[in-house]
């Protein structure tokens, strides 16, 4: 079998409800050229049976990587995830961010050697986040005028965040309007070439906290090799679940700090171990 166009990695800690969202929104793609790699940063029990029993009826192609719960180590299950990956692109998601029907045809169309595209969410809701089922993604629900009208009043009312990210822009005038300054990557919506990835020896695992690490980190260090950022908002659309905030410590952004102050783009931790 040729490999795939895309690796679509998928970061996922238990919460199996948003996972099925999300691979349902996989099912939609106009794109289907691709697979997807689970990147388990230590579920339970319940999530790995819950997504044995989806796998086998999936029409989607998956593989599963996961570690023992030790504490955050995102970043290197993320690398296990890399290793495992036969498609020459690398497009990477968080396990409660919806892709829209066109983001993987999106990645592709954009994408290549020397480019990593960075690209947005829009935070939807709790009171929409508890409506979303498989069936609806399927139907096209976060797509349809009223849900998006629902969205501007919890917008209005501070319930919905970044409400402009949940647009699809087709339109060329518009895309280069809304995409003329300069963005970070975000490590919820972001897209690599597996072989520039592996220039800077992908993910660092020092990172061992969340908010630094599989995002600000490797945007840093693949802009040393010459890698352009390439912002693709309003194109590359996801919609990330409503859920509590994660703790933000401070001893990721110290770590990051270092390696700014380093300037080495290859890291000693990371895909092949120094």
């Amino acid at each position: 079998m040729r490999p795939p166009k895309a690796s679509i990695i998928i970061s996922v800690y238990n919460r199996f409800d948003f996972l099925q969202l999300v691979l349902a929104g996989l099912e939609m793609q106009t794109e289907q050229d691709f697979e997807v790699i689970i990147s388990d940063d230590g579920s339970g029990e319940e999530f790995v049976q819950q997504l044995e029993q989806l796998s086998a009826h999936s029409p989607l192609r998956l593989q599963h990587r996961w570690h023992a719960d030790d504490g955050f180590r995102k970043n290197q299950i993320l690398n296990t995830s890399v290793r495992a990956a036969t498609g020459a692109q690398l497009i990477f998601l968080d396990g409660d961010c919806i892709p829209h029907p066109e983001f993987v045809a999106e990645h592709l169309a954009h994408g290549g050697a020397g480019r990593c595209l960075a690209g947005r969410r829009i935070d939807i809701s709790a009171r929409l986040t508890r409506k979303l089922t498989p069936d609806a993604i399927r139907q096209g629900i976060l797509q349809k005028p009223g849900t998006m009208l629902g969205q501007l009043n919890d917008f209005l009312l501070r319930r919905t965040f970044h409400f402009m990210n949940g647009f699809y822009v087709s339109s060329p005038i518009l895309r280069r309007y809304f995409n003329r300054k300069d963005r970070g990557l975000l490590g919820a919506n972001f897209s690599v070439m597996k072989a520039d990835l592996e220039v800077i020896n992908g993910f660092d695992e020092r990172y061992t906290a969340p908010t630094f690490g599989e995002d600000s980190d490797v945007e840093f260090r693949l802009r040393l090799i010459g890698i352009k950022i390439i912002p693709v908002l309003n194109i590359a659309v996801a919609y990330h679940c409503h859920h509590k905030l994660l703790p933000r410590p401070e001893v990721s952004k110290a770590l990051y700090e270092q390696v700014v102050r380093e300037g080495m783009a290859f890291t000693p931790h990371g895909l092949v171990r120094q």
